[in-house]
């Protein structure tokens, strides 16, 4: 990826609501050529998407929180497939060491926060810390460095593939 991706990124991620043009001019290359860079990057992965931001507070959701889940084997599954079902659930990730995941979960109150901790009983052990406060949120990508294609296809077999 050369400088004109580079600050296509860099410009995307302070606005992602910038026409082609306003990038283009930005980014000093035409229109097309503009267009052209963005959907070569959208194909290879490197862009998946355009969002918006929102409150989480002003939308009611005044509880954040991180869950820690130990689960066994015979869990993982189904525990992957229930979080999918959960509004609650904003992410997932599998995680190395003694946890098997970390969830970031949002509810309007303690109360939906308990039952949400309720209903992941069955799958395993669930360990949660509510969040007081948040001084560093959603940091933007470095657009340093060599990118030469999207990750590696996301996978949904643990361990090496054993089920």
């Amino acid at each position: 990826m050369d400088s004109f991706g580079r600050s296509l990124l860099k410009e995307l991620q302070e606005n992602a609501r910038l026409s082609v043009a306003e990038l283009a001019r930005r980014v000093g290359l035409s229109p097309t050529a503009t267009a052209e860079r963005m959907k070569q990057m959208e194909e290879v992965g490197i862009v998946r998407g355009y969002t918006i931001e929102m409150d989480r507070e002003a939308l009611g959701l005044e509880v954040l929180a991180f869950i820690r889940m130990t689960c066994d084997g015979q869990h993982y599954y189904r525990l992957t497939e229930f979080v999918e079902t959960l509004e609650e659930v904003r992410e997932c990730h599998h995680l190395t060491g003694g946890d098997a995941f970390l969830l970031k979960v949002t509810t309007t109150s303690i109360a939906g926060l308990e039952a949400l901790i309720e209903a992941l009983l069955p799958y395993g052990n669930p360990v949660t810390s509510v969040v007081m406060s948040t001084p560093i949120e959603r940091r933007k990508y470095a657009v340093t460095g060599k990118l030469t294609s999207a990750p590696a296809a996301k996978k949904r077999v643990p361990w090496g593939g054993r089920r």
